[in-house]
């Protein structure tokens, strides 16, 4: 089963706290340092979900607006798909390698609604990196805090040229597990039984049977 009890709400609300600003919010220059740059995205967004009950509640149209408008130009989407894929996705022909994401994109869609829900009793604290000037990849940490023990939550970022703050994020870790790497064990089952055809087949049939119950 492809989108597991792990691979949900805080998750999901991880990739919403790494993921929150408008390129046009920032002037071209310098990248900010990697943790400031986390920093930042987490506590505008937090300030956006606090100001929008819309958001809070899940409306789909607004959710789907803040990840498209606000989330997507901070990820590497296409790497973190396929390192998610793994081997599968070389074997995979550009019409496939395009399903892929728009149906990974639309399972990590979905856990937004839930997600967001409890991001306006969270707060996130970011814990100064470790890392040379001149890295081109590099881990932050941090920690979830409001409900019950913190939530370990790290980024593993690289620098980009052509990111609006000079930073992509491509995998996160939560409670001590890479999201990236948690998906790859399940997809490389599906590859293994089924294909690569297979496996567009069961997350198109999983996101549509999301949806049929998000609209009961």
């Amino acid at each position: 089963m492809i989108d597991r009890t792990f691979v949900c709400r805080r998750t999901v609300l991880a990739l919403a706290f790494g993921a929150a600003l408008s390129p046009a919010v920032f002037a071209q220059g310098a990248p900010e340092a990697p943790d400031a740059f986390i920093r930042r995205l987490s506590a505008d967004l937090l300030d956006t979900i606090k100001k929008d009950k819309s958001l809070q509640s899940g409306d789909p149209a607004k959710v789907a607006a803040l990840v498209d408008q606000r989330v997507m130009p901070h990820l590497n989407f296409q790497r973190m798909t396929a390192s998610a894929v793994g081997p599968g996705w070389r074997q995979a022909n550009p019409e496939q390698q395009k399903r892929l994401q728009e149906e990974f994109k639309t399972l990590l869609m979905r856990t937004y609604t839930g997600a967001l829900r409890q991001a306006n009793e969270l707060s996130i604290v970011v814990k100064p990196a470790r890392a040379a000037a001149d890295d081109k990849e590099v881990l932050v940490r941090s920690e979830i805090v409001g409900r019950g023990e913190p939530v370990q939550l790290d980024y593993r970022v690289e620098r980009a040229a052509d990111a609006p703050m000079g930073w992509r994020i491509y995998n996160f870790n939560v409670m001590g597990i890479w999201l990236i790497d948690n998906y790859r064990n399940q997809f490389a089952q599906e590859i293994n039984a089924r294909g690569v055809d297979g496996l567009i087949t069961t997350l198109t049939e999983r996101n549509q049977s999301n949806r049929k119950a998000d609209s009961k």
